[in-house]
């Protein structure tokens, strides 16, 4: 009987010692990925309405900023045309969420915009010219992993926006400030 309470202790002990235990992996972590969120918001006094035609959202991981392979694309998730002007005080546009990239130094940060940029004054819809295609913003930062970032940009338009007499259009002329929060996880 005594035996037999034994071997019950030991089948138990196993039990628990099999259910409790972590595998290597468990331990040993080596993730180096980090999650990235972006949104944008817009400062302005102005009246007018503001529609940017938004890509994409790239982050330049190298040194050099002219090469194709510096930039990397996060995958935005709301592309397309916006009104930009409404997205005052606690309104964002969430345009990457919860992305995963590799933990790195990040130099700057760009929002890709298409063609189809407009302002609407007085209900007539001028389009703007892109005095620069690509607005970016260095941020210079390094991304540690098993962190999360959330990234604010906010885009000033009353100091993006200009008119160019020589040209007769109005310029967009972006002037960027990100914001970063890291968040552990």
């Amino acid at each position: 009987m005594k035996q037999f309470q034994l071997i019950k202790a030991l089948f138990f002990l196993m039990l628990i010692f099999t259910a409790t235990s972590c595998s290597k992996e468990d331990i040993e972590d080596n993730s180096k990925a980090t999650h990235i969120s972006v949104k944008l918001k817009s400062s302005n006094q102005s009246l007018s309405k503001v529609y940017l035609d938004i890509e994409d959202v790239e982050i330049r991981t190298a040194e050099k900023p002219n090469t194709t392979s510096s930039w990397k694309s996060l995958n935005t998730i709301n592309q397309g045309v916006f009104n930009v002007s409404d997205l005052k005080e606690d309104k964002t546009l969430l345009l990457v969420d919860d992305f995963e990239v590799e933990a790195t130094y990040v130099y700057e940060i760009r929002l890709v915009l298409g063609d189809n940029n407009f302002m609407d004054i007085s209900n007539v819809l001028y389009s703007l010219d892109l005095a620069n295609a690509t607005p970016s913003n260095l941020i210079e930062t390094q991304l540690n992993p098993k962190r999360r970032y959330d990234m604010v940009i906010d885009i000033d338009l009353d100091k993006s926006l200009s008119y160019s007499q020589e040209a007769g259009v109005v310029v967009l002329s972006p002037k960027l400030y990100t914001a970063i929060r890291q968040i552990e996880y």
